[in-house]
């Protein structure tokens, strides 16, 4: 088995950047892996120092195969950074595994990523393997398929990534056009079709939103593992593109992930389960009111 090469977007956060590449460096396999570590260049004067300081210290890292450094000229944003990046390396490699500076993963996380990218890499409704999974009460299986694409550790083929759609408003004209827009949003539990909406209107520039839709449409899916192998970082407000917000927070799996080849559909308990938590998210106030639900039904 020929490891994946793995991505890691940086910017303006040495600290977090930091935090990461250790995480990654004590992945079982790790070493036999190549790291391009892609670093944005600064937005306006007030990044540059930390932009710079990104750059010293990933000129310092080992512990991987091969590390190659791509220091952009100019600012290209997240989103176009991840989608300029994704396609190059993938060209050349065939698969990619895709991280951010401000995730933190599990041991095991490269051994799920690479063994499941070997496993589906012939079927073509697996668009995905994602390495995140929300903080659900329930017990999740082993591994599991949600139709859709995700973003926070993941990983996938040439044959996948060719299906990103960039243009958001055809995305958007096709989910009105067959009526899947609120499917697409979880049934009305987490507003994915407005994100779209405001990333044509310029209000983001979620690249996230757009793979997602594009594997939607197409009827394909993403692997997930039962529980956490990354956690999410980011939530403490550092970031340009996410708020502070502790309610994504997980417990790392202390385990590997039992891998075996399984059926190819939606998964019915953790749709269910992840709709639930959606809905949370997106509405706060919800939390609020079923804490207070619980206590008086304790009480």
């Amino acid at each position: 088995m020929i490891n994946a090469p793995v991505i890691v977007f940086a910017y303006n956060r040495p600290a977090h950047t930091r935090a990461t590449i250790a995480a990654l460096q004590k992945n079982i396999g790790a070493i036999d892996s190549d790291l391009f570590i892609i670093s944005d260049a600064a937005a306006d004067q007030n990044s540059l120092a930390s932009v710079q300081e990104v750059r010293d210290y990933i000129k310092t890292v080992r512990g991987f195969r091969k590390i190659n450094i791509i220091e952009r000229e100019k600012n290209y944003g997240l989103g176009n950074n991840i989608i300029t990046g994704v396609t190059d390396i993938i060209g050349l490699y065939g698969r990619v595994i895709v991280l951010e500076d401000d995730l933190i993963t599990a041991p095991f996380f490269l051994q799920y990523m690479n063994k499941a990218l070997d496993i589906y890499a012939e079927n073509e409704k697996v668009i995905c393997v994602h390495g995140y999974v929300y903080p659900v009460k329930e017990k999740l299986p082993d591994t599991f398929f949600l139709k859709g694409a995700d973003c926070w550790g993941w990983g996938t083929w040439k044959r996948g990534w060719m299906h990103f759609e960039s243009n958001g408003q055809v995305l958007l004209d096709q989910l009105v056009k067959t009526g899947q827009a609120r499917a697409f949003d979880f049934n009305d539990a987490y507003p994915y079709t407005a994100m779209l909406k405001d990333q044509i209107a310029g209000k983001n520039t979620s690249w996230a939103v757009r793979w997602n839709a594009s594997a939607f449409l197409l009827d394909m899916y993403t692997l997930y593992p039962g529980k956490s192998l990354v956690f999410h970082a980011g939530g403490d407000g550092s970031g340009t593109n996410t708020g502070n917000d502790n309610l994504l927070d997980v417990e790392l799996a202390d385990k590997p992930v039992k891998l075996k080849k399984i059926i190819v559909e939606q998964n019915v308990q953790a749709f269910r389960a992840f709709s639930y938590f959606l809905k949370i998210l997106s509405n706060p106030n919800l939390l609020y009111r079923v804490k207070r639900k619980w206590k008086k039904i304790i009480s």
